[in-house]
């Protein structure tokens, strides 16, 4: 089999557009700060100051921001009644902000998640525990919801496919047109 050129339409995945957040990258991103949250605590426990309340706190203001803006953006894109026009700049950077918050509440989850499993097996042993814990259950509380509204945002700004798209069979897409057919700068190139 051989190995397209680059030149090729679709050879390393579609150009210029913009792919849906994976799963994976995201349960990746989480474990491995996970990983290093814990080994970091762990380690450096006596000279780490109380945890603060505002980062979790700001995660779940992003949260409620991007749930509002998710639920008016996808009102807006469905045209319905009472929902004002939207520019598509402002999808574009929606679906920009839904893709980079979901992998930052990835991020920041993995990290809460390491300091509360530790702290956690520490209840007992170390004094400064119950001043750090309320926070760190926090943080994986506001990562959650965090990561939730960040992919319902990306996914609200996903336009809907047309009455024609629908009629098409799944595998025969192929940028809106049938597998056999192509586009006129396609045509011309040949």
């Amino acid at each position: 089999m051989a190995t397209p050129s680059p030149d090729e339409p679709n050879a390393t995945g579609p150009k210029g557009r913009m792919e849906p957040t994976r799963p994976a990258t995201l349960v990746i991103a989480a474990l491995a700060t996970t990983a290093l949250a814990w080994i970091g605590i762990s380690s450096l426990w006596n000279s780490l100051p109380t945890l603060p309340w505002l980062p979790p706190l700001t995660l779940i203001g992003l949260a409620i921001f991007e749930g509002f803006e998710a639920y008016s953006t996808r009102n807006r894109i469905l045209r319905k009644e009472g929902a004002g026009p939207l520019q598509p700049l402002v999808v574009a950077r929606y679906a920009v902000l839904g893709k980079a918050s979901a992998l930052v509440a990835a991020l920041f989850g993995g990290l809460y998640l390491g300091m509360s499993s530790w702290l956690l097996t520490q209840r007992g042993v170390l004094a400064k525990v119950s001043e750090n814990l309320p926070q760190a259950l926090l943080g994986v509380a506001g990562s959650i919801v965090l990561l939730a509204a960040a992919l319902w945002l990306e996914r609200a700004c996903r336009v809907p496919p047309s009455p024609r798209d629908k009629d098409l069979p799944r595998q025969g897409r192929l940028d809106g047109r049938q597998e056999g057919e192509r586009s006129e700068d396609e045509s011309l190139d040949r």
